[in-house]
């Protein structure tokens, strides 16, 4: 019996680790607001980590498999409402324009066959990425979008970004078909001005929506190419290869070949190289 004892006492929830005699909630490392309100209710299933339950194998290949027209069909994508996706290329780099792009795919209740590979375009290699581009132009809509350097700088980054999208809608109209009654647009930010009654925004999207996968790959492939150009006007920063971002070889040109007129002043590497040439 005394055994039995035991091991049902060994059976038992064991006390937290982490809370030890005397000590308060807020005082623990990691844990905020949100967490304390948790921790009130249920102490040790709150701040210690507990295996989580296997997912279903089902859902863990819908998670990792394609894109798909999903998003698109639920937001009631049709011939008298269309539904086009947004994404945009170049938030991040110290040089060069945004570009957005806007995509709406014909209406089918499954993906055409000429779809397939489709999928966020930072998952496909540069080649993946042309072939796709091609038969994207060739058999969807497209609108494409640009803000400037200078647009950047004098109204930031967002701001600009949101722009950019807002001219690749605008520019779907430019083909005379019907303009769009939705936009799904990658990632939570809503952007402001976009001229579409309804905007779903889905982060991760361009993983989860076919079409603004889609328009991850136009707004990729048409900055690739524009940064590619530049580079030929001002050699020596490598944009052919690093697109703009600061990698270790485009900081190490600015300080010896200094700021372009196409580097993003307002971006904190290059207003510090500008301040050391005053």
């Amino acid at each position: 019996m005394l055994r039995l004892m035991r091991r049902w006492q060994n059976d038992l929830p064991q006390p937290c680790p982490s809370l030890t005699p005397g000590a308060t909630l807020g005082a623990l490392p990691g844990i905020g607001g949100a967490a304390i309100m948790a921790a009130l209710h249920s102490p040790c299933q709150s701040l210690c980590p507990m295996p989580r339950p296997r997912k279903p194998a089902s859902e863990i290949l819908i998670q990792l498999g394609p894109p798909t027209l999903r998003h698109e069909l639920d937001a009631g994508h049709g011939p008298d409402s269309l539904v086009c996706g947004v994404d945009e290329a170049g938030r991040g780099p110290l040089a060069g324009p945004v570009v957005a792009a806007a995509v709406i795919l014909p209406v089918a209740a499954e993906a055409p066959a000429w779809c397939a590979g489709i999928n966020d375009s930072k998952k496909l290699t540069a080649a993946a990425r042309e072939a796709l581009f091609d038969a994207i132009r060739a058999n969807a809509r497209v609108g494409i979008g640009i803000s400037s350097v200078e647009e950047i700088d004098t109204v930031n980054i967002l701001q600009a970004t949101f722009l950019a999208m807002r001219r690749a809608v605008e520019q779907l109209a430019a083909d005379g078909g019907p303009a769009p009654v939705t936009a799904l647009v990658d990632g939570n930010q809503r952007p402001v001005g976009l001229p579409c009654p309804r905007i779903t925004t889905l982060v991760s999207g361009d993983a989860l929506s076919l079409s603004i996968a889609a328009a991850s790959i136009i707004a990729k492939v048409t900055r690739d190419r524009l940064m590619t150009d530049l580079a030929l006007a001002h050699p020596g920063y490598g944009w052919e290869r690093n697109a703009g971002y600061g990698t270790a070889e485009h900081r190490d040109a600015i300080k010896i070949l200094g700021v372009t007129p196409v580097h993003r002043r307002t971006f904190a590497p290059i207003s510090e190289q500008l301040a050391l040439n005053l």
